[in-house]
């Protein structure tokens, strides 16, 4: 909602298309969780979740540095939600900042189990956030 509060930015399996995921019935998790994100087919509830949803709030103006981290065998967040959001968010902002879309094809929710797999994935997060805040020389 406030792009200009950061330098850059980094997104674990981000749950970004809230109305067009909730709206899907058929997903495992959906149902049970409107009572965290709402139903959009109850009106109220689909304003409501409209005033937040980061994909349908996405407006041509300038965003942070940011890296996008999904995995194809996410069961929570389908890979396809965070890279529809990227492929959006390329066409809609104004700024030369890098947008990264980082897919893991081996990992679930949690990213890679391995000890060194996931050592490997920290690495890149933090050579990411320390070069876009000029630390990495």
């Amino acid at each position: 909602m406030r792009p200009d509060l950061c330098k850059a930015a980094v997104l674990h399996v981000p749950f970004v298309d809230v109305i067009n995921t909730m709206a899907d019935a058929s997903l495992p998790l959906t149902v049970p969780e409107y009572l965290e994100w709402g139903n959009p087919a109850v009106r109220k509830e689909y304003d409501y979740m409209k005033s937040y949803c980061p994909y349908t709030n996405m407006a041509a103006k300038d965003y942070p540095a940011i890296l996008v981290r999904t995995s194809f065998n996410d069961s929570q967040v389908m890979y396809w939600e965070p890279a529809k959001y990227v492929a959006k968010l390329r066409a809609t902002k104004t700024d030369k900042n890098p947008l990264l879309l980082y897919t893991n094809l081996a990992a679930g929710h949690g990213g890679s189990s391995g000890r060194y797999d996931r050592l490997r994935e920290s690495a890149f997060t933090y050579a990411f956030i320390l070069a876009e805040l000029g630390i990495s020389k």
